[in-house]
């Protein structure tokens, strides 16, 4: 069952989500109008399984093009839903804005459940009266940030759902992390590759504060799109929200399998860009990169120059990851970009067999022996693989602490060749032999 959450700005609408779903994954501020996309959450409700849904808050704004944007991923919300739960704020009492939400409400034929929120306690109570006004049967007082009334109402909420059937291992999803700096077009490729509007698109710099989850399917590989807010300079990065947001794209990195980096076509590579790479390699993450706006500088040979020349010189420190010419508007190159996301991650999946990774181990040693030192000869055992998403090795050796950072490099850098996995970091650890 899928159940959206909606309402008014600063309503409680995120904490709630929050609650519910056992996580932070929805900014919540005091200050109007933070959710703006759709997010979603898959909880496990007393054995009913209940996709929620946080949406943005429902008002008349003097940025209308924005709020009508909000309003329409509203709308999709309502749409797509099973049932909702329209939450409105107990202590500012009943507004005129939560009649134009309850009768939007009454004409889409949705299943809907009421939530006076921020009623902290029973002595409170007294709060919902003037809310059965709109005809509403269910009405329940909660306080989504302290949890009175919650269990009640979302006992009633799933006493008419079947329990639910455990899920198939979902190992074999991609889960990709869409990054870049603000407005170099993560949500417009978003769209371009779902085909219709999953996230809202604006000219407007920071437009998506929250990550926000997208699974799709295609040719028969199903895929977990994560759309970030875009990473600025910590000198930037001034206002608070947006300080949240930096911290959860880079949480949204951490929880991927690989990420796709775009970099604008029109402006190159920039020192930015590279630290945002970095920090992906760091992680041991599989990386593409898509050169997003090339319709814009396609037929200019100066331009084209200048951008292959801003890569070599900013990220010639990455290993040979995929770098894919796209146009989020136009949609060129879009399937060749995905055709890359999937052979990076079957590289990122890659299972060696023992006797096949201690050959290849054998011919790099033997290919560049490691110096000799005052404490005698370091030697090697055996190397095994013990994960995958990254693979990642143990290598048994007699001293751990003695090997250089440079012979570190020159093994993963051979093993990375001998194994097909150039594209791709691993990881090593190195272990004493006991």
């Amino acid at each position: 069952m899928i159940m959206a959450i909606v309402g008014r700005p600063n309503v409680g609408k995120s904490t709630l989500f929050n609650r519910l779903s056992r996580s932070r994954d929805a900014l919540v501020d005091n200050q109007p109008g933070i959710t703006r996309d759709r997010l979603y959450a898959t909880i496990n409700y007393e054995g009913r399984r209940i996709i929620i849904v946080d949406t943005g808050g429902l008002e008349p704004s003097h940025k209308p093009d924005i709020m009508g944007k909000v309003k329409a991923q509203v709308m999709y919300a309502i749409e797509e839903a099973d049932r909702i739960i329209f939450m409105v704020d107990g202590r500012q009492g009943l507004m005129p804005g939560d009649k134009e939400i309850a009768e939007l409400l009454r004409k889409s034929g949705k299943d809907v459940i009421m939530a006076v929120n921020k009623v902290d306690g029973p002595e409170l109570e007294h709060l919902v009266g003037d809310f059965y006004e709109m005809g509403i049967e269910r009405v329940y007082p909660i306080s989504s940030a302290h949890g009175y009334g919650i269990k009640q109402m979302m006992s009633d909420i799933v006493k008419d759902i079947p329990e639910a059937i455990p899920e198939e291992d979902r190992d074999s999803r991609i889960r990709v992390a869409i990054i870049g700096k603000p407005n170099v077009g993560k949500s417009s490729l978003v769209n371009r590759v779902l085909g219709y509007e999953r996230v809202l698109v604006s000219e407007e710099p920071g437009t998506t504060r929250d990550s926000v989850d997208t699974l799709f399917e295609w040719e028969g590989q199903e895929f977990i799109l994560i759309d970030t807010a875009g990473l600025r300079r910590k000198a930037r990065v001034k206002d608070k929200i947006e300080k949240f947001s930096a911290i959860k794209a880079l949480r949204s990195i951490d929880r991927s399998h690989l990420a796709i980096m775009l970099i604008d076509a029109t402006e190159g590579a920039t020192d930015q860009d590279a630290k945002i790479c970095g920090y992906v390699i760091d992680q041991a993450k599989g990386l593409v990169i898509g050169i997003n706006k090339w319709d814009l500088i396609r037929d200019s040979e100066y331009k084209r120059k200048r951008l292959e020349y801003s890569i070599q010189e900013r990220l010639k420190f990455l290993p040979n990851v995929p770098i894919v010419k796209i146009s989020a508007l136009t949609g060129y190159n879009i399937k060749r970009l995905l055709n890359a996301v999937i052979l990076t991650f079957n590289q990122l999946s890659t299972r060696v067999s023992t006797g096949e990774l201690n050959r290849a181990f054998h011919d790099i040693v033997k290919m560049h022996s490691p110096e000799f030192s005052s404490k005698g000869r370091l030697r090697f055992y055996y190397i095994t693989q013990v994960g995958i998403r990254p693979p990642s090795f143990v290598l048994f050796t007699n001293r751990p602490d003695d090997i250089r950072p440079s012979y570190k490099r020159f093994i993963s850098n051979k093993l990375r060749e001998y194994l097909g996995m150039d594209m791709i970091p691993i990881r090593l650890i190195f272990r004493k032999r006991r």
